[in-house]
């Protein structure tokens, strides 16, 4: 019964599940509290995957306007120079300021304690281990195959298609093509029981094609989720917006170089994104692209003070050695769940 009662410590995981919960009912049902006009004028450039076509969210994910901007403004007035004029730049640059204005703050958090599909993802992985799903780790010869993937769903989806769609040189089918195969379109919208976005687009052949091809990357990670931690979030294109900003926020992840570290590599096994560079890496370079900010490294560092979540000059959550053993007693590092073991005693006092 003691080692059951342990187990209901606040850890920092709990407490981000907990703000996990909330921003995905904010997120996803958010315009029901509010009203649909209030949501969208209190933020439609959110640093997270809250997806505009979900109508009760309480937030707009900031790729929805920055792909309508780069389509309908950046792209005609190329075509018609003459029409560059404030009134097609001054709505772009307002998109990034009010996603810069977010962003200052919490930084990539957003990737990790806000955003819904994060959100959702994590939930699934959880059901996934406690079945005893086997978990897959991507190796870490492999991560350099993923990892630019993010880059080119930024620049390919959400920047060029678009643009090149307002020039009137691709299809009208691609004026905002990441949200057409975004899986955080069809989840979110899916919660609100709203049916529509699953159905495919058959005025045209290509609106369909690139529908099924959001169904099935849908499916992928609704299903890949069980057995890979974060499967999108590792080539989401939110992300890599989130990490050219990194280090312009006030929120980050520090780590100072110990001589434990070669030998250990827990905050690598810890790390959902299977981050090399959180244990391999100190200062700058530990807190790498790829980082959510979820804390989990700092979370199973065994060592006190050598991993820290900091905003501005102050330490939100330091690494220690006994909250490394508490924690412990109910997880491990890579997501495992320990059952929990109740001792009875017997009446002559023995187990």
């Amino acid at each position: 019964m003691a080692e059951a009662m342990k187990s209901l410590f606040p850890t920092m995981s709990r407490v981000r599940l907990w703000v996990q919960i909330v921003m995905l009912f904010v997120t996803v049902w958010g315009a029901s509290v509010v009203g649909h006009y209030s949501a969208e004028k209190i933020s439609d450039a959110l640093p997270a995957l809250s997806c505009a076509y979900d109508t009760q969210n309480g937030g707009y994910c900031v790729l929805v306007p920055l792909q309508h901007q780069v389509h309908h403004r950046v792209g005609t007035a190329l075509v018609k120079a003459q029409e560059v004029t404030l009134k097609v730049l001054l709505p772009l640059a307002m998109t990034m300021l009010t996603f810069l204005a977010f962003f200052f703050v919490l930084g990539k958090a957003f990737c990790g304690w806000v955003c819904p599909l994060g959100t959702l993802q994590e939930l699934v992985q959880r059901v996934g281990r406690r079945f005893g799903l086997p978990l897959h780790a991507v190796a870490a010869d492999k991560l350099g195959r993923v990892r630019p993937v993010k880059w080119l769903m930024l620049l390919g989806l959400v920047l060029l298609l678009p643009l090149l769609t307002g020039m009137g040189v691709t299809a009208h089918e691609f004026g905002n093509p990441y949200c057409d195969v975004c899986p955080s379109r069809l989840a979110t919208t899916l919660l609100t029981g709203n049916t529509e976005e699953i159905a495919l687009k058959t005025q045209s052949p290509l609106a369909f094609a690139i529908g099924a091809l959001g169904n099935t990357l849908f499916g992928f990670i609704a299903v890949g989720a069980l057995a890979i931690r974060q499967p999108f979030c590792r080539i989401c294109p939110m992300l890599a917006l989130n990490a050219v900003f990194r280090h312009a926020s006030l929120a980050r992840l520090v780590k100072r170089q110990h001589d434990k570290c070669e030998k250990c590599g827990i905050c690598t096994k810890a790390c959902p994104m299977d981050i090399t560079e959180i244990h391999t890496e100190h200062g700058r370079k530990a807190y790498h692209d790829d980082c959510t900010l979820c804390g989990r490294c700092a979370e199973f560092c065994p060592d006190d003070d050598v991993i820290q979540v900091k905003l501005g000059p102050f330490a939100l959550f330091r690494s220690s050695r006994d909250y490394y053993k508490k924690r412990m007693t109910g997880e491990m590092p890579d997501g495992t769940v320990k059952p929990v073991r109740i001792v009875r005693k017997s009446p002559q006092g023995g187990a």
